[in-house]
């Protein structure tokens, strides 16, 4: 199988103002833009993955009982990862073997243990939330990353494909769930969109198969959902341009590849990938 990755849309005042009726003071990460987690995100899309995770170690230790805390420093250590691993450049996405079956060896043990402790606590938070609120937000938007950031890791580095299809599917329940009351919770919309994008990437007798599961996927939807949290994400918008210009890349859309990547480039110059993609897109002809 593949992967999946992460979000974002239009903006619906009227959930934001009940939310934060019910939790007063308390910053709300699905819902507003806590400038301390944007300028961690900001470190990640540099590569400064030191920086960001104690950026967001610092946000967390003052709102311990905020399960997006962790997180994001569970997406800190898997972007670090796919970094390192060239996951997220053309030369992965474009290698059809790596594309379906993952990288060649392993990923960093360590690495990866911390990823999932992150991943853990951050669930563990969101589920202590749903005690007080089945249909919180939050908590919500906390277990629709955090699933969706495990079947990434499952598919791409570990290659447990399987597990990673269970992820999926629990990621996109979870978003849909989230979405249909907090529309505004921008970031979670990537969760669906990747989703629709790999399974609808797989092979017809594959695709069969998975609906038989009740696992749906539909590659024009998924770009189009991943492409509202390009508009309108709130800390993961960078991540869905990249994830949107690759997939723009294999669907031969090289116009749409060639103007991400420039974005990309021009808001993080220091980042040496997105550059570099930027003159891979325009090795190739403009398309659609």
């Amino acid at each position: 199988m593949r992967h999946s990755y992460f979000l974002a849309l239009l903006l619906l005042l009227t959930p934001v103002v009940d939310f934060a009726r019910e939790t007063p003071g308390v910053e709300s990460p699905a819902f507003t833009t806590v400038p301390e987690l944007s300028a961690g995100f900001d470190l990640l899309y540099r590569q400064r993955f030191a920086e960001a995770r104690e950026a967001f170690a610092n946000w967390e230790s003052r709102n311990p009982e905020a399960p997006f805390g962790q997180v994001a420093i569970a997406a800190g250590y898997l972007f670090e990862e796919l970094s390192r691993q060239g996951v997220l450049t053309s030369d992965f996405f474009l290698n059809e073997k790596k594309f379906l079956n993952g990288i060649e060896g392993s990923p960093d043990p360590e690495r990866m243990s911390h990823f999932r402790d992150a991943v853990a606590r951050a669930c563990e938070l969101a589920r202590e939330r749903q005690k007080t609120n089945p249909k919180d937000g939050e908590a919500l938007l906390a277990l629709t990353l955090a699933a969706g950031m495990e079947s990434d890791a499952e598919s791409i580095l570990q290659k447990r494909h399987l597990a990673a299809l269970k992820s999926m599917k629990r990621a996109n329940g979870y978003a849909k769930e989230l979405l249909a009351q907090y529309p505004d919770a921008t970031d979670a919309y990537i969760a669906t969109g990747i989703a629709n994008y790999v399974i609808g990437s797989q092979s017809g007798g594959t695709r069969f198969a998975l609906w038989f599961g009740g696992i749906h996927g539909d590659k024009k939807l998924g770009m189009e959902q991943v492409a509202r949290t390009v508009e309108n994400g709130r800390y993961l918008r960078p991540y869905a341009k990249i994830i949107l210009a690759l997939a723009a890349r294999r669907e031969k859309q090289d116009a749409l590849a060639q103007r991400l990547f420039r974005e990309l480039s021009e808001q993080y110059p220091d980042n040496e990938q997105f550059a570099s993609e930027y003159v891979k897109a325009m090795s190739a002809p403009s398309g659609n």
